[in-house]
């Protein structure tokens, strides 16, 4: 159960910054925004298979990350995301123990993971390809994913959001990832829900 967890929480680093970057249509002109973590209105997930029998699910308690967004040149927007590894949470203490370790993320030496945005190809119905780079345990690797627009306007505290969702399935063995994971649990897939607030 050990290795399928850290799996996830690789993954959800890329995913997280790649989300944002998936912006919509609803924003006018170029804008800056925050991911609302202190709302906790933004979530980083993930699951692997276990075995081959069942899911095993998890989450990054902490992370921040900002993007910017012109929706005249939507392919001039940029995103950047910083994850901090040691918050994994698969809801078993010891397990996330193992996870930080060096048989996994080895947080210690690598606290942070981090994804920003190399291109972004806007695609059809509020949609988009989200092309970036990925760095977690010390290795860098070029993601793509594609992300979606969920809906954005006012808030009711006289502020402007907008959301994003997007998910990817990211090869384990790419960020050095080996631990007798079996051929069932080879690839962690990552959701990313992301609502950010324009400064």
């Amino acid at each position: 159960m050990k290795s399928p967890t850290f799996a996830g929480v690789m993954a959800v680093a890329a995913m997280s910054t790649a989300l944002l970057a998936s912006f919509g249509t609803s924003s006018a002109g170029a804008a800056e925004y925050v991911i609302d973590r202190k709302g906790a209105h933004a979530f980083i997930n993930f699951r692997i298979k276990h075995l081959g029998y069942s899911w095993l699910s998890g989450r990054f308690d902490r992370f921040t990350g900002n993007f910017s967004f012109d929706e005249a040149a939507p392919e001039k927007s940029k995103v950047r995301v910083e994850i901090d590894v040691a918050s994994l949470n698969s809801n078993h203490a010891e397990r996330d123990k193992h996870l930080r370790n060096k048989d996994f993320l080895n947080v210690e030496k690598y606290p942070t993971a981090i994804f920003e945005s190399t291109s972004i190809a806007p695609l059809a119905d509020g949609k988009a390809k989200v092309t970036g780079k990925l760095t977690l345990k010390g290795i860098t690797k070029e993601i793509a994913f594609e992300a979606e627009h969920v809906g954005g306007g006012k808030d009711p505290w006289g502020g402007y959001r907008d959301g994003f969702t997007g998910k990817v399935s990211l090869p384990l063995k790419d960020f050095g990832i080996d631990y007798n994971l079996g051929p069932a649990s080879r690839e962690v897939e990552l959701t990313l829900d992301i609502e950010g607030i324009r400064q």
